[in-house]
């Protein structure tokens, strides 16, 4: 005898609910967070300036039909290109996050919730350009700020208790999921129609984290939130035209996202959303590279002046061990060849061996012509990662928030340099003092790449002060950087 299944539409899963009531009515009042999304704002769209000098990015961009024309479209920063907002949030999306080198949030989920800016101001510009065609006021920069607020939250609150990566999916599915909300925001969804997109967020195939690990890494990491990004944007759009949403998304059995994606587990959730993502966001301001990696490469500059001081260099040691946490043994620890630069920046050896023989890492030094010298393979041979289950602890601890890694270097006369400890890196919310000067000389630099002197000047100085620079309407701030 068959069981009766129940046709009752559900009301929508707790999850939609609390991010829909989050966006459309929460008051970011925090001045910290605020400030912080203006520094984020400056760094990642800094460091999609340095991705278009390369044209394994540049390749990407542009419409999809070469050629075609977007009245009022969105305008791509750094180029000549004005896309519908869907393309456009695709072609920001992947500047942004193709360098891997702007901010990171990590808990039990890892991620670049500045991936987002790709819908956001897509979407912001777009908006704006069409209201002033139509006679009305465009979104200022205090949007653009806001809702990038509120995708931090989303996207990090997520992350804090919840771990796609051990089921297999990449963390894009929540670039995807925040940009879809705070997208839905600006463009005026109902909560019901933000539920909606929500729902269809959740629903659609998701990315495998295929594409992050030996044997397959590539460069789709580099693009895959510019993917997540766009779809949110067009999911959202979707949606305002009337398209129905599937409530219990997540809880159907089944069916739902739990039962088929999530081995059957609901979210857990350490916290309410607020603002305490942006507040405590990571920059990755020294070293382009991963972020779990970012104190090992540090002790590793320490110790390539420590052995210059002594008139030795790489060639001289012997061994190195890596005392790490799990999730940087997880992600990064990699033996064997590495087959391109999104293979590179993702192997802490090859992280720790390029300054310890050059003193520098640079997004440069991934690509074949440096890694193709013998001295960086033979170092990495004698690289082992070990796992210290206190900075495991400190990792997770939202207290401390650490990513520690120490290392210790054994030369080939048998004596042991002492070990170099860092705790928590330059862009960390305890070295936020020191870290802020270095990023907007970072930003400086980035914008130098592109613009001429001119040029330059006029946008640092609209982007550099913060209360004029989120009183300035979105269109205006994206049409001095192009």
């Amino acid at each position: 005898m068959s069981s009766h299944i129940s046709n009752n539409r559900p009301d929508p899963d707790q999850v939609l609910i609390d991010i829909a009531d989050y966006v459309l009515n929460y008051k970011v009042k925090s001045d910290l967070a605020l400030e912080t999304a203006h520094y984020c704002f400056l760094d990642t769209i800094g460091c999609g300036f340095e991705a278009l000098t390369y044209p394994a990015c540049t390749k990407l961009l542009g419409p999809i039909v070469p050629g075609t024309i977007v009245p009022n479209g969105a305008k791509v920063p750094g180029t000549a290109y004005q896309l519908d907002p869907i393309q456009a949030a695709f072609n920001i999306g992947a500047m942004v996050r193709w360098l891997d080198f702007n901010d990171t949030w990590l808990a039990a989920e890892w991620g670049h919730p500045s991936d987002n800016l790709g819908g956001i101001l897509a979407v912001a510009d777009w908006i704006s350009r069409n209201n002033i065609a139509n006679g009305k006021a465009p979104l200022n920069m205090s949007d653009v700020i806001t809702a990038m607020v509120k995708a931090h939250e989303i996207q990090g609150v997520l992350a804090l208790e919840n771990s796609f990566n051990k089921v297999g999916l990449d963390h894009v599915i929540l670039v995807k999921v925040a940009s879809t909300a705070v997208v839905g925001m600006l463009l005026g969804l109902t909560r019901e129609e933000l539920i909606n997109a929500l729902s269809l967020a959740f629903v659609d195939g998701q990315s495998l984290r295929t594409y992050r690990h030996a044997p397959n890494t590539g460069s789709r990491k580099s693009w895959a939130a510019g993917d997540a990004t766009s779809r949110a944007v067009r999911l959202a759009l979707i949606a305002q035209k009337g398209e129905m949403g599937y409530p219990s998304v997540l809880t159907a059995p089944t069916w739902g996202f739990y039962d088929v994606s999530f081995k059957g587990q609901a979210f857990k959730f350490q916290r309410s959303y607020g603002s305490y993502v942006m507040e405590n966001v990571l920059f990755k301001i020294s070293f382009p590279a991963e972020f779990h990696s970012q104190t090992a490469v540090e002790a590793a500059m320490t110790l390539h002046a420590r052995l210059q001081e002594m008139g030795k260099s790489a060639e001289d040691i012997k061994s190195i061990k890596i005392r790490t946490h799990e999730a940087a043994i997880r992600i990064i620890d990699k033996k064997g060849p590495l087959h391109n630069p999104a293979d590179r920046d993702h192997a802490i050896q090859y992280m720790v061996a390029v300054p310890l023989i050059f003193g520098r890492l640079t997004a440069a030094d991934y690509e074949d012509n440096v890694a193709q010298d013998a001295r960086i393979d033979t170092l990495r041979d004698k690289i082992t990662c070990v796992e210290d289950p206190q900075f495991t602890l400190d990792y997770h601890d939202p207290e401390k928030r650490s990513i520690a890694n120490a290392l210790t270097v054994e030369l080939n006369d048998g004596s042991v340099l002492e070990e170099v400890v860092v705790e928590y890196p330059i862009g960390h919310k305890r070295r936020r003092d020191e870290g802020i000067p270095k990023l907007i000389e970072k930003y400086k630099i980035n914008v130098a790449r592109i613009f001429a002197e001119k040029q330059q000047k006029e946008i640092l100085d609209r982007t550099l002060t913060y209360k004029s620079f989120v009183s300035t309407p979105v269109n205006e701030i994206v049409d001095l950087m192009v």
